[in-house]
């Protein structure tokens, strides 16, 4: 394995690896916020239709 090393230069390749690392969280996080169930920041979809009741008044 430590011959590998000379071949490449670890620092180059560390930071390489974190920034394709990085990039892949946001767009992972990215992908989820446009979705309607996974969207954390907006929450749930509003329910509509006739599920909705109103309350009887007395």
């Amino acid at each position: 394995m430590w011959k590998i090393w000379l071949l490449f230069d670890p620092r180059r390749m560390l930071t390489a690896l974190f920034s394709f690392l990085f990039v892949l969280a946001l767009l992972i996080h990215f992908i989820l916020l446009s979705t309607d169930r996974y969207n954390w920041l907006e929450g749930p979809p509003l329910a509509t239709g006739g599920a909705v009741q109103e309350m009887p008044t007395n």
